[in-house]
């Protein structure tokens, strides 16, 4: 039985909130020649990158949880103490355009060891949902609508209709921090964002210019081969970016492994395309305008910098040591 059903849209603005302050910070700092971030929204690449770059990489992914992992933070830790519940007797399924999602929840640093349950305890993705239909003989189409369960806060949002963010249909992380390190580090609140594509059309850049001189330069990364170049680059140190956004499937999210497939024999990136022009077409929210956070930051997390807040919206990578086995030596 399915007890509620809730969207991520405050999981989303929580994460960007915490993408924008950290990557400002990131950039501010300079501690490389340039700063590279990227987010574990995106669990194939930081799969790959743990298991082929290890320190070379993981010290530039930002820390911050995917909405996926936040929201298995908001319930397992605070709805279950509002409802008077254990985590472990809330069982949290979400549904995700991406298998890697399923390597995500299943991952140890996000497991309560003590009770023995995970934040997130199943995957399902969109094709896997469109075959229970079909195994059914239902279809969404037929379905009447409902309202969406908001738990958050006693007060209901003033929109309850499906928004998006301004940027890619992948998050728009380069996008917001991008404006966000462009006001408040060089006072620039309307700079030119117009993103060129270099190599491919999954590979774009956006910089800021003043007098000549180029004050940031951001990247948008899809795709492994793009993404490899991009390593490759940063090995060589020739890399001059300050930010990247990085997605693993080509076209982004939107184009996930695991979305569902056309169905008028159209290609995978003419829906691709359709399904940001809907994205586009949704009313822009903007994630400091959500008040449902700043409440839970004062109810739920004791301030933005304490201590339950990094535990609850930042994660940890690590490096995986290759194996030396007969099997993979070079003789």
């Amino acid at each position: 039985m399915i007890a509620s059903v809730y969207d991520t849209a405050t999981p989303c603005d929580w994460q960007e909130m915490n993408m924008k302050a950290s990557g400002v910070c990131r950039i501010t700092k300079m501690f490389w020649k340039c700063v590279f971030s990227s987010t574990f929204s995106v669990t194939g690449w930081v799969c790959y990158a743990e298991k082929t770059h290890g320190s070379l990489v993981i010290p530039h992914i930002a820390t911050t949880k995917s909405p996926q992992q936040i929201m298995g933070s908001l319930i397992k830790d605070h709805l279950a103490r509002e409802l008077g519940r254990t985590p472990d007797s809330i069982y949290h399924v979400t549904l995700m355009p991406c298998y890697d999602k399923k390597l995500e929840a299943s991952r140890e640093d996000f497991t309560n060891q003590q009770l023995h349950t995970r934040d997130v305890d199943c995957v399902i993705t969109a094709i896997e949902l469109e075959q229970l239909l079909q195994r059914d003989n239902q279809s969404l189409a037929s379905m009447d609508s409902v309202q969406l369960d908001f738990p958050w806060s006693k007060t209901l949002p003033s929109n309850s209709a499906l928004v998006s963010h301004q940027g890619s249909g992948s998050g728009g992380y380069a996008d917001l921090i991008f404006l966000h390190a462009a006001r408040e580090l060089f006072g620039n609140s309307h700079p030119d964002l117009q993103y060129k594509s270099l190599r491919n059309p999954d590979f774009r850049e956006v910089i800021l210019e003043q007098d000549g001189r180029i004050l940031l330069r951001f990247a948008i990364a899809n795709g492994f081969r793009n993404i490899q170049n991009l390593v490759q680059k940063m090995k060589r140190g020739k890399s001059s970016y300050h930010y990247v956004e990085v997605m693993a499937c080509p076209s982004g999210c939107l184009n996930g492994g695991a979305q569902v497939r056309p169905q008028d024999g159209s290609s995978p990136r003419e829906l691709t395309m359709r399904l940001e022009a809907v994205y586009e077409s949704l009313q822009k929210q903007v994630p400091e305008e959500n008040h449902t956070v700043q409440e839970l930051y004062s109810t739920w997390l004791e301030g933005a910098h304490s201590d339950k807040c990094v535990a609850m919206l930042h994660t940890k990578y690590h490096s995986v040591e290759k194996m030396t086995t007969a099997l993979n030596i070079k003789w």
